[in-house]
């Protein structure tokens, strides 16, 4: 056993049809993806990105949040390169933070690499793998915000 403070996460997958399967996890929820060539859910590969996504954003607003920033969207990005030849892993990962508010761009910044570089497991174990880099875009308001979503 490792020292000190471990969680135990517990995961099954079973096949459905085609190549589409059903995973289900500790938390009790359940994800279908498809690893063939029909796509009919996320791919294994996609839902990595995601959960890069997922962990990185959840840690930008726990940080903002802690720093009473006043921000009223984010959304968070990810554009990936995969290496041509088996196992075909992500080798660079560009992240896009998209924020709407009055936000302090230093605050955001501080957030957003204390998440990369501390905080965001997903980002560390990738980052074995990948180069991971990030650029910010700030919104003011919403409508500016809508409007870049839009197009």
């Amino acid at each position: 056993m490792i020292q000190g403070r471990t969680t135990m996460t517990e995961a099954t997958v079973q096949w459905t049809d085609h190549d589409r399967f059903v995973g289900i996890s500790s938390s009790r929820h359940s994800v279908v993806f498809d690893a063939g060539k029909e796509k009919t859910a996320n791919t294994p590969m996609e839902l990595v990105l995601i959960g890069l996504c997922g962990c990185t954003a959840s840690d930008v607003v726990n940080i903002l949040r802690k720093k009473r920033q006043l921000f009223t969207g984010l959304q968070v990005n990810a554009r990936a390169e995969r290496a041509a030849e088996p196992p075909a892993v992500y080798t660079e990962i560009h992240l896009i933070y998209r924020i709407a508010g009055k936000v302090d761009r230093k605050a955001v910044e501080d957030a957003v690499r204390l998440s990369e570089g501390k905080y965001c497991s997903v980002a560390a174990m990738l980052s074995k793998t990948a180069t991971l880099s990030y650029s910010i875009e700030y919104f003011e308001d919403n409508a500016a915000w809508e409007r870049s979503s839009a197009s």
